[in-house]
């Protein structure tokens, strides 16, 4: 699953976590479940909800219940936003990988437009701005 993320009135990560802890069936041994998502919290949460737990007997619960989906995935990585130098280094290697050829300060400071147009400093930026230079280069541009 790619883009793994539930809002907070859409209740199909309760059946999730069953499919993936097992219930009363028995778990298949063929299936693995790899899930990836853009969020570090899967389920949308808002100031708003804070209000509604005051009014909730069993609080701590309802929490629980919203953050045991993510403790049913084996590992967690995360990735923050790199550093300038580190967005640097990502854009040189992902070019030497893809066999652009350009010229490393002019690499770079395309790079450091491009990434001030599109979404700032990530190794999502950094690759999709090898991919445009790939896509310039098959144009003939």
């Amino acid at each position: 699953m790619d883009d793994l993320s539930f809002e907070d009135f859409e209740i199909e990560y309760k059946y999730l976590k069953a499919i993936i802890e097992g219930g009363l069936g028995k778990k298949p041994q063929n299936v693995l479940i790899y899930a990836t998502s853009n969020r570090r919290h899967l389920i949308r949460e808002k100031f708003s909800d804070k209000r509604e737990i005051l009014d909730d007997l069993h609080a701590n619960d309802t929490v629980q219940e919203k953050l045991s989906l993510v403790a049913r995935f084996g590992v967690t990585i995360y990735y923050g936003a790199p550093e300038k130098k580190e967005f640097q280094e990502i854009v040189k290697v992902l070019a030497e990988r893809c066999g652009v050829d350009m010229e490393k300060e002019e690499l770079l400071a395309e790079a450091n437009k491009w990434e001030l147009s599109h979404g700032g400093l990530s190794g999502r930026t950094a690759s999709q701005f090898i991919t445009h230079l790939l896509g310039k280069d098959e144009k003939g541009e």
